[in-house]
């Protein structure tokens, strides 16, 4: 490790009341440089996401009820893959509390409203879509958050490439919204369970 890095568990108080809510659902004490490039980073992807709609004829044939789930969903994962790749989420999420756990597997069992909105809302109720994305959300995760922390980062990339290609091979979507499952399972199982060591500068830029 360069002598300028070092691992910091230390979790930095956060203010009462919603501001300290919010903050701890972030997670504490992100760094302006992560601030920085989560900002850069969800802009231009948004954009992309934002300009690949526009061109999409079956966007263009959306409701707006259709259409707002689509965009909440898109900007929510790339919020998501952003947020929870910090350290400053991996240090509050993996943080050494009984509790940490719960709140993980809570995390991510929340994102089945995720698949019930896209599922019945824009393609127009696909329960097979529904159920198979949550067997393999509510398989994969426990697989990922009971494996040796040694391995759980190539475990949860091999069980976000089977949810991807079950997505383009066995289930049908809109070529439209072909990133949301990629994104869906990236945000989920690797960002949001992978424990990774909290890097910091020992003067933060």
């Amino acid at each position: 490790m360069r002598a300028d890095l070092r691992i910091s568990w230390e979790i930095p108080a956060t203010p009462p009341g919603l501001a300290g809510r919010l903050e701890r659902f972030m997670g504490p004490g992100k760094s302006r440089s992560e601030s920085v490039v989560e900002t850069l980073g969800f802009l231009g992807c948004a954009a992309l996401l934002a300009a690949g709609l526009w061109t999409s004829e079956a966007a263009h044939h959306w409701s707006t009820a259709q259409l707002v789930v689509v965009v909440l969903a898109g900007l929510d994962l790339i919020g998501g893959v952003l947020t929870n790749a910090t350290n400053a989420a991996k240090r509050w999420y993996h943080r050494a509390d009984p509790g940490a756990r719960r709140a993980r597997l809570l995390f991510v069992s929340a994102h089945l409203i995720h698949l019930a909105a896209m599922g019945l809302v824009v393609l127009s109720g696909d329960l097979a879509w529904i159920l198979t994305n949550a067997a393999l959300l509510l398989g994969g995760a426990p697989v990922v958050e009971f494996a040796p922390v040694h391995v759980r980062r190539p475990v949860a990339m091999a069980l976000v490439t089977a949810a991807v290609l079950v997505n383009l091979f066995w289930v049908s979507v809109p070529a439209a919204l072909a990133w949301f499952a990629p994104l869906f399972f990236l945000k989920l199982l690797v960002c949001h369970l992978v424990p990774e060591a909290p890097l910091e500068r020992t003067r933060d830029a």
